[in-house]
């Protein structure tokens, strides 16, 4: 069975023009959705890929209508592989796991794909390591320093609530109440 996934990433597009393709390609099902790319959870393409059997085909109209990244592709790919299902872009015959050629775009595009990843990785740790060089920790700089603890501390020896103190530092109720609790812990 061919079955087709469709997408557009916003309510105001319409995926009626990559329905129709992808019936005319011979789909007899079709998951269609309007949901960003980015977005972690799509349902319809989730239940599409929990549709497809062994021996079925899953065609899309364009590769950036499945996934985010190549990384991305690549665990979708290798899920349908793992099932026995075949992948096809309508517009890019090369990217047709359904033949050698096909297999081999998408091994190099793995490929290009791990490298992308270990790359970040390696500038990630480079940059992590530099700030811890630096001094610098990571996070946001804390707000509440020493002193404003100090005067919501005081403020509260003199019964005032959590509220008014609030207030008069001009930090929210729950900072105040954090920085209570943290100073009665301590104590």
């Amino acid at each position: 069975m061919i079955v087709g996934y469709a997408r557009v990433s916003s309510v105001g597009q319409d995926h009626g023009g990559q329905v129709d393709r992808l019936k005319a390609a011979g789909a007899e099902k079709v998951f269609s959705e309007k949901q960003s790319g980015l977005d972690r959870e799509r349902k319809a393409l989730d239940r599409c890929l929990g549709f497809v059997r062994e021996g079925d085909v899953l065609i899309v109209t364009k590769l950036d209508r499945l996934a985010r990244s190549a990384a991305h592709l690549h665990q979708i790919v290798e899920a349908l592989n793992e099932k026995g299902v075949g992948f096809r872009v309508l517009d890019d015959p090369s990217l047709d796991t359904t033949t050698r050629t096909g297999k081999l775009v998408f091994g190099i595009l793995a490929s290009i794909a791990e490298f992308e990843t270990a790359l970040r990785r390696e500038r990630q740790l480079e940059g992590i390591a530099k700030a811890k060089a630096e001094g610098r920790t990571g996070g946001r700089p804390a707000l509440i320093t020493d002193d404003v603890k100090a005067r919501i501390v005081a403020l509260k020896g003199k019964d005032m609530s959590v509220r008014k103190i609030a207030a008069e530092v001009g930090f929210s109720k729950s900072a105040v109440q954090k920085v209570l609790e943290a100073t009665a812990e301590d104590a």
